[in-house]
């Protein structure tokens, strides 16, 4: 699927057909990363799709930028938002703000990204940070958020830790594109952070999250490094070993002496 960069009715006309994979990444490295390993999807902090560079190193990714809905604001201020956003290269955004706020950018023809099951800034409503959907209550729930999501305008939505066979049901009834974070085969993306795949997160590794590499090792052996340098550094400037002539320039003699003879002529 890479080779052009994709759009919104490529995303619908795969669905079934194609799984793609979605990262979410924090810095042009990451992102040049993602690109040259075949990554179609990325969500983006605002700030990174915003730097002019980001589309030098990604430039087939199909980029998503988002933030906590609390972190933007009302309707009003999240189209204010949003527009920016378009204008610099985003192909959707993402919202986890109210239905109003996702039909006014539908409606602004914004492509728009919902979230339903687990949603972490609304987690209290759910009983915190675990699977949403385990109950017919709850997995009702999630059914009745995607209709509501769809109705209002979204083409896509992020549907986290909800149990497989729920999202399996539910892809079978729903015209939105599904990106499941912990949702399941069902879903039409694969989402997941960078920071889990690296393997740079030092704190909870979340159970969908699968770890493809040691990052915070080889940054702990990196920081012994630099602190052993700059720990060198600090010696050799006490002991009076930098700066070595090697790392100094000088005038010539005659020019040292005119300067010498020039200084006692101020004082």
């Amino acid at each position: 699927m890479m080779g052009k960069r994709l759009t919104v009715r490529d995303l619908l006309d795969a669905r079934g057909k194609h799984s793609f994979a979605m990262l979410r990444v924090e810095t042009l490295a990451e992102a040049e990363a993602a690109e040259r390993a075949g990554v179609e999807l990325l969500s983006v902090p605002p700030a990174l799709i915003c730097d002019p560079r980001f589309r030098e190193v990604a430039p087939t990714a199909f980029a998503m930028p988002g933030e906590n809905y609390y972190e933007i604001g009302d309707t009003a201020v999240f189209l204010s938002w949003a527009f920016p956003l378009m204008k610099v290269g985003a192909d959707a955004v993402y919202c986890s703000g109210s239905l109003g706020t996702v039909r006014a950018l539908a409606d602004h023809g914004i492509p728009v990204c919902g979230h339903v099951g687990l949603i972490p800034s609304k987690r209290t409503w759910t009983g915190g940070f675990k699977a949403v959907g385990k109950t017919l209550e709850t997995a009702q729930l999630v059914w009745q958020q995607c209709r509501a999501l769809e109705q209002a305008g979204a083409f896509a939505v992020e549907i986290e830790v909800v149990p497989q066979s729920i999202t399996r049901l539910i892809a079978e009834r729903t015209g939105l594109f599904l990106i499941s974070m912990g949702a399941g085969a069902a879903g039409h993306a694969q989402y997941l952070f960078s920071d889990d795949v690296l393997g740079q997160n030092t704190g909870h590794v979340p159970r969908h999250a699968k770890v493809y590499a040691d990052f915070a090792a080889e940054h702990a052996r990196l920081q012994q490094m630099r602190i052993a340098a700059m720990r060198h550094f600090v010696d050799d400037v006490h002991e009076g070993l930098y700066p070595a002539p090697q790392y100094l320039v000088d005038s010539e003699a005659e020019v040292v002496d005119a300067f010498r003879d020039w200084l006692e002529t101020q004082d």
